[in-house]
Parts: structure tokens; sequence; C-alpha cells
């Protein structure tokens, strides 16, 4: 009674996160986990036919060819979407104008602010073969024939990578900034005292008490790695869909287009089950535990 008294109101303020949750999160996985057991139909009977979707998912060359591009653009993603705002961030950390760290922040943040709709058009354009700002300066400066980079499979994936990394760069970097912004500045004083040069700062000081900050963001990538959808979706075209379709746009395509909602719901399934055994894995592997 004691802790209800002391404890009540917090309670109460639970109440509607917990029932957002459960209808907006737990209702439409335990209905999707469901479905991909049923022969699901719009209109009519919806009988369950066991394990058959799955079987028809785990034999489709397809899904395969798909978790392969995810892998590949994911595993690029993943990679330069760390490595990148990190390196920006210990540059930044270097900076010792002000207004220049802030507006540099706001500059890298700016693209997560935009939706794929809108960084996909941008980008169509600035690749385009005939107009687009990239092609003409290569042409300028190394006089080469225009490069049809959202049109060859050797870029496809290549400019995926690089776009995704590209919009959410400045996200992480504020992650990253937070992270360098808590360590304690007598840890650099004592560093000068010894005679660590700035690179050794970097690497004896800042580094090693960032780790924490960087598992996250290790692991926040990891848990979308599998689910690559919108940047997809906007830029693929026929000539490089067998190279950039992945596992999310064949789940669109199956339960979409071909309305064949029972083996998509089996595909999303599988997703989230490798999804969970990949942070598993990337858990294990950072040590992510521990402290």
């Amino acid at each position: 009674m004691k802790t209800w008294r002391k404890y009540g109101a917090l309670y109460l303020m639970m109440i509607p996160v917990i029932c957002y949750f459960l209808v907006y999160g737990y209702y439409p996985l335990a209905r999707g986990l469901q479905i991909s057991f049923q022969d699901y139909r719009l209109i009519g009977n919806r009988p369950y036919i066991g394990f058959d979707n799955y079987g028809t998912v785990w034999h489709d060359p397809n899904f395969w060819k798909s978790l392969t591009n995810t892998l590949v653009i994911g595993g690029g993603s993943l990679v330069c979407g760390f490595l990148a705002p990190l390196i920006i961030a210990l540059s930044l950390n270097e900076v010792l104008k002000s207004w220049f760290k802030k507006t540099a922040q706001m500059l890298l943040y700016v693209p997560h602010l935009l939706s794929w709709v809108v960084v996909g058009g941008m980008w169509i354009y600035l690749l385009s073969p005939d107009t687009g700002l990239v092609n003409l300066l290569l042409q300028r400066t190394l006089d080469i024939p225009p490069v049809h980079f959202l049109a060859e499979s050797g870029w496809a994936r290549v400019v995926m990578i690089l776009v995704a990394t590209w919009k959410d760069m400045g996200y992480n970097c504020i992650l990253f900034l937070a992270g360098i912004v808590a360590i304690n500045p007598s840890l650099y004083e004592a560093a000068r005292l010894d005679g660590a040069t700035r690179w050794q700062q970097v690497r004896y000081v800042t580094l090693p008490q960032i780790q924490s900050t960087m598992k996250v963001v290790l692991l926040l990538n990891t848990l979308g790695l599998l689910r690559i959808f919108d940047q997809v979706f906007i830029l693929r075209n026929n000539s490089t869909a067998p190279d950039v379709d992945v596992l999310m746009y064949y789940t669109y395509q199956k339960g979409i287009l071909d309305f064949h909602v029972g083996v998509a719901a089996a595909a999303s399934v599988l997703v989230l089950i490798f999804t969970l055994l990949l942070t598993l894995i990337v858990r294990k592997l950072t040590r992510f535990d521990e402290v």
C-alpha cells in the first residue's frame, strides 16, 4: 500500500505507454505470427496450413537472394554508418571554434530530418548521367564519360550504402559527441602532463571512454540492418533490382503486390528471428552488458 501511495502516479502515467505498445506493437506482431500459419484470404475462410508458408519462403531462391542483398547493403551501411560519424565526431571535438562546431553539427543533422522521398529524389537528380552535378564534375575534372550510377549493377549497392550513410551520419555523430562531452577533462590534462600528443589523447583517452556509446550506436544500427526498405523502394529500378532488392522489399512484393499475405507474414517472422539472432551475436561479441 505504501508503494502504491509513493509510486501510484508513476504507475498511472505508464498505462498509456503500455496500451500504446500493446495496440501498435505486440498485437500486430501476434497477428502477423497467426497469419503466417494461415492460407490468408481477404474474403472467406482462412484455414490453418501449418508451416507451408515457411516452406514456400525457405525454398524460394528470391528470398535467399534478397537476404544476400540485405546483408551486403546493410553490412556496408553498418560499417560506414559507424566509422564515418565516429571520425567526424572525433574531428569536430578537436575544433576550437564553438560556432563552427555547432554549425557543422546542424548541417550534418539536416539530412536525417528529411524523408527518404526527398533524399531519394535529390540524389536521383544529382547522379543523373545527363544533368547530374556528380557526372558534370567527373567530366570536367577527370574527363570521363557519364556514369549511370543508378542503372549499373556495379554501382547500385555502393550508392545505396553511401546515401544511407550520408542521411543518418548526423544523428550518429551527435550520439558520439554526447559521449565525448561527458568525458572528464582531468583525463586529458593528465595525458598532456605525461606528454601525450593529440592522436595519443584520442587513442588512449577518448576512444576508451566512449566505448559504451560506441556499443549503443553499433547495436542500434544492427537492429535496423535487416529492415532496409525506404531507400531501396525509392532508388531501385528494373535494371538494378536483382542486386538491390532486400528482404523488406521481398515481403512488400509478396504481401502487397502479389497478395500472398501468409507468405509475406512468414517472411517477416523469419526476418524478425534473423534480427534477434544477429543482435544476440553483436551483444556477445561487443560484450554489451559489461561495463
